[in-house]
């Protein structure tokens, strides 16, 4: 396909004209910037109350607190909320001409905004669920994987209390940093875990960019019931037109953030959709190449939102698209507590709109850690894992982390085994899976944004060498013990020893020695 595109590409230079209009990020205005910060405090107060459960106080501590800078003027300017709890809304004045903004909230697809100028009349075209299962039952038990089987880990908690405790003290991993969660899983089996500012086992939070690995492996499970190639073209329609050179943009090209498409300067602001209420369709797909595909890395939000959009159109049945996440995929590993936002158009926004707990997140990376296998179902195919942590043929400028499939890469960062990769999102989201020692690292926060950054390398560092201190303390207590019984044994032959009771003798003495006790 690629000397297709080749050709493509070149057409696309000659006729641009004929193209769709870009829909980019452009200019902003004074009434734009207001309407944008009132749909982030209604989306953020809608998702907090109804999705994670937590009170108004506890919203505008966290989620509302240390926004995007050029939003701060105009969310200060906002009047109080109004929430509806019966309707399970929130809507937020910033006109006196305008409608307010509001986002709704219905099970399973959480909350939604509606499009900046739409009135309550538009909460119909709303898309729901028939019927919703309800999830009872604490998530308390210490088995995060499958097949797990659960051992006592006094070593694990004693040598990671020190760097768990010091991910929140707010200075030894960034100052001002403000974790809330932090999860650590060796061998399927919590071995840490601790949380703040309101957040429990429980609480979902906003995954932002964590949302793009979840794609990822949204889409694994696609290809792994077969409805998606990776290197067949992106089946958009609005693609799919005489010389348009972005029919050729593949799976893996979107995959590894190497559409060539352009977002603008910053691919990661697509507020338009996050907080405008905009349309996936009108607002990701839009764009022109400004590169050849699968030749420039460029992280943007759009690739990952045409990616789940792709699925939606090569499926083909809407229903069969909102439940495929859950229903093949987060239910089965048990990430209950996980909830995947869509637009009212009902795509998926799953390029930062998940609320996910992090002992979910931790479930998401254990499945990684077995391959995509869970109990005895492969949801993931083979090899799936090997994909997403592989560095793609376009890397990130400057060279201090790599890119794989929607998955970051540490292989750059000092005291950090090979082949570890993780998942990154803003305000400080973090899911490090380490292969070598079968371990899950999650870290979550509120971190104020463009305020210092959470140190995740140092403190992946830091609790790999306590996991790897107490299972060297642990293998040099087998060793001891193996010796002692061979002294034992050969301390019994020595003395010719017959009897239960003689032997019995010895090992109290032999044991003795060393301050043991059978």
């Amino acid at each position: 396909m690629r000397p297709l595109r080749t050709v493509l590409a070149s057409l696309a230079v000659l006729s641009v004209a004929a193209l769709p209009a870009a829909a980019q990020e452009g200019g902003s205005t004074a009434e734009l910037d207001a309407a944008l910060a009132a749909g982030y405090k209604a989306g953020f107060l809608c998702s907090g109350l109804f999705v994670a459960g937590q009170t108004v106080d506890e919203i505008e501590a966290n989620e509302l607190s240390g926004i995007y800078q050029d939003y701060q003027r105009a969310y200060d300017r906002l009047p109080n909320a109004v929430i509806n709890p019966r309707k399970k809304t929130v809507s937020v004045s910033y006109s006196d001409t305008m409608p307010p903004r509001m986002a709704a909230y219905r099970p399973g697809f959480g909350c939604t905004q509606l499009p900046i100028g739409a009135d309550e009349g538009a909460l119909n075209f709303l898309p729901r669920f028939a019927a919703w299962p309800e999830f009872t039952g604490e998530d308390r038990g210490s088995a995060i994987g499958s097949n797990v089987k659960v051992q006592l880990r006094i070593g694990e908690a004693e040598r990671l209390e020190a760097p768990v405790s010091f991910a929140f003290d707010e200075r030894t991993y960034g100052n001002g940093t403000r974790t809330s969660a932090v999860v650590v899983v060796k061998d399927g089996q919590v071995v840490a875990e601790r949380y703040a500012r309101g957040i429990d086992h429980e609480t979902p939070q906003r995954t932002w960019s964590v949302a793009k690995s979840i794609t990822a492996t949204v889409l694994g499970a696609a290809r792994r019931n077969g409805h998606i190639d990776l290197d067949y073209p992106a089946v958009i329609e609005d693609w799919n037109n005489g010389a348009d050179p972005r029919r050729e943009i593949t799976l893996r090209d979107l995959l590894q953030m190497a559409s060539g498409l352009d977002s603008g300067e910053q691919g990661s602001r697509t507020d338009r959709i996050y907080f405008g209420g905009g349309r996936v369709v009108d607002q990701a797909a839009k764009n022109v190449l400004e590169a050849e595909p699968g030749t420039r890395f460029k992280y943007a939000n759009n690739d990952t939102l045409i990616a789940m959009r792709s699925f939606r159109e090569s499926l083909g049945a809407d229903d069969s698209y909102h439940r495929f996440p859950y229903e093949k995929l987060l239910h089965r590993i048990g990430a209950v507590h996980t909830t995947m936002e869509v637009d009212w158009n009902g795509d998926f926004v799953s390029s930062s709109q998940v609320w996910s707990t992090a002992r979910d997140l931790a479930r998401i990376g254990q499945l990684y850690l077995q391959d995509g296998v869970w109990g005895n179902e492969r949801l993931l195919p083979e090899g799936w894992a090997q994909f997403v942590s592989t560095p793609g043929p376009a890397q990130p400028a400057g060279g201090a982390a790599g890119y794989g499939a929607q998955f970051w890469l540490m292989n750059n960062a000092p005291d950090i085994p090979q082949g570890t990769y993780y998942m990154a999102g803003n305000r400080g989201q973090y899911v490090v899976i380490v292969p070598s020692m079968n371990a899950v690292i999650v870290r979550r926060g509120f971190d104020v944004i463009g305020g210092a950054r959470f140190d995740i390398n140092a403190f992946t560092r830091d609790v790999l060498l306590g996991l790897q201190a107490a299972e060297d303390a642990r293998a040099a207590e087998a060793a001891e013990r193996e010796q002692i019984e061979a002294e034992i044994e050969a301390t019994i032959d020595a003395r010719r020893a017959r009897t239960d009771r003689a032997k019995n003798a010895i090992r109290e003495e032999i044991l003795k020695k060393y301050g043991l006790e059978e």
